[in-house]
């Protein structure tokens, strides 16, 4: 699946720079540095965390985009930053499971 097609099923696109990147998997987690060592390239990387460090660590591990769960804002500024380093993040309303669970579905 495509990065873009996740906002048929529910997802804001706060930034979409490469919509066409393929989903092959989902990580979930907010330690970074845990982050940094075990998200696989092109996973859908779940988390609530929204500094810029988020997309440094997306970058790092080429992960196809970050997902903001429970409807955690990202500030206007480091949305720029994210198009600027061409990194797909998106924002879900519902929580972490219930992402997780829907992505999955989607993704397999």
């Amino acid at each position: 699946m495509k990065v873009s097609e996740l906002q048929a099923h529910g997802f804001e696109a706060l930034s979409l720079p490469d919509g066409d990147r393929e989903i092959d998997g989902v990580y979930i987690g907010d330690l970074l540095s845990w982050v940094m060592g075990r998200a696989q390239m092109d996973n859908a990387w779940i988390t609530i965390m929204t500094n810029v460090n988020v997309i440094a660590v997306a970058a790092l591990a080429d992960t196809s985009c970050v997902i903001l769960a429970e409807g955690v804002e990202m500030p206007d500024d480091l949305v720029q930053t994210a198009r600027d380093k061409e990194i797909n993040v998106l924002r879900s309303s519902q929580p972490i499971y219930e992402t997780a669970l829907q992505l999955a579905a989607l993704v397999s």
